[in-house]
């Protein structure tokens, strides 16, 4: 309505009765509202110059700061059966305390006897060992004994060997002593024949010449046997010598032989000793290995093996502990952009932090020299 003419229909018709007119005319309302509008449009702007300290928003969570005071699994090291649970979700555990217990579920190891009769093979094969070792001090004795036979052997063989050198010089002797006996007697019967013919001797001195040549020819031949005798006997001491010598090698190697014979079983029965004495602490360490303990103190978190006769594989995650006594601490990621506010933060206005934010620029930071100033000026 442009209210060209001064005759005004609301002079002689009230608004008051029409609800559409009266919402559409203009009030002093209005004007209220507008001035409102504009207050809160400066309170805003004056707002965007008040001081804002910059801060960041990053994702993180509480971790503990040492490894072994994290939440933790705990693994079977054996395959195994559940037999039975010592705790349930939620309780607390000692250092120490069994968790659960397992039984074997391999054939080798369900033998209820299976330390004893262990501990019985590794005896067994000790004494075997320690007999070989008494069968080789034994060897060594009689190898000792044998090296000084020997050399009384030795010895008296050669002292034989110098008694029948010292016979055959002896007969060599008594040889060349008949010899020049049966020459001289030889000559001396060559005489009595001569002198026989001429006449000059009787038959019966010639005939005891004769006899007395035969008589030197008999000790001649008899003094050659024995020669040739002791010089048989010399020969037979030096084989009887060389005999011992090698007798004794042929006791001595194989004394020897049976000695390493020996010693070889006694290293065998000694190594197979230690791998006994290995197997039985593999055993022992293994039936501890059926009661799964818990390493720390702290609250059983969650089972993830559950049930009994349940079985489980070697290394399997049986249950979750988290340690009782942490030193916690909040483990986050900050943007490379942020990383500066880590140390130091600053204040800036509001409207140059949005800004900022809109823009993606990085946010200020005091350094340890503005720090110094603005502590100095405030002094």
């Amino acid at each position: 309505m442009l209210n060209i003419s001064k005759n005004r229909i609301k002079d002689l018709l009230p608004f008051s009765d029409a609800k559409s007119l009266v919402l559409s005319h203009p009030q002093q309302l209005g004007y209220k509202r507008v001035k409102i509008l504009a207050w809160v449009i400066a309170f805003f702007f004056l707002l965007l110059f008040l001081p804002w300290t910059q801060n960041i928003r990053s994702k993180g969570y509480v971790t503990a700061l040492r490894p072994d005071q994290r939440p933790q699994t705990i693994h079977s090291i054996i395959p195994g059966r559940i037999e039975r649970w010592y705790v349930a979700e939620g309780d607390y555990v000692q250092a120490g305390d069994t968790i659960l217990r397992i039984s074997e579920v391999k054939d080798e190891y369900f033998d209820s006897l299976l330390l004893p009769r262990t501990q019985q093979q590794v005896d067994a094969k000790a004494l075997s060992a320690e007999s070989y070792g008494e069968k080789v001090i034994a060897l060594q004795s009689q190898i000792s004994a044998l090296e000084k036979n020997n050399v009384l052997k030795i010895q008296q063989a050669k002292n034989y060997l110098e008694n029948t050198r010292f016979k055959v010089q002896s007969d060599s002797i008594s040889f060349v002593q008949a010899k020049v006996n049966y020459d001289i007697g030889k000559y001396q019967l060559d005489r009595a024949e001569q002198l026989s013919k001429e006449g000059l001797i009787s038959v019966t001195s010639l005939e005891g010449r004769r006899l007395k040549f035969q008589e030197v020819q008999a000790n001649l031949i008899a003094a050659e046997n024995k020669w040739m005798s002791s010089k048989n006997e010399f020969i037979t001491a030096k084989i009887d010598l060389n005999a011992i010598d090698n007798e004794y090698k042929d006791k001595v190697a194989k004394a020897k032989s049976e000695m390493f014979t020996a010693m070889s079983s006694q290293f065998d029965a000694e190594a197979t000793v230690t791998k006994l004495e290995n197997q039985y602490s593999n055993y022992q360490q293994r039936s501890q290995y059926r009661y799964i303990l818990a390493p720390q103190n702290g609250f059983i978190a969650k089972a993830i093996q559950v049930g009994i006769g349940e079985t489980i594989k070697e290394g399997a995650e049986i249950v979750n502990i988290v340690p009782a006594n942490a030193a916690l601490a909040v483990e986050m990621f900050v943007q490379p952009v942020d990383l500066p506010l880590i140390n130091l933060f600053n204040d800036v206005p509001v409207w140059y932090e949005l800004w900022r934010q809109l823009n993606g620029f990085p946010a200020d930071y005091y350094t340890q020299e503005e720090k110094d100033k603005t502590a100095t000026s405030d002094k």
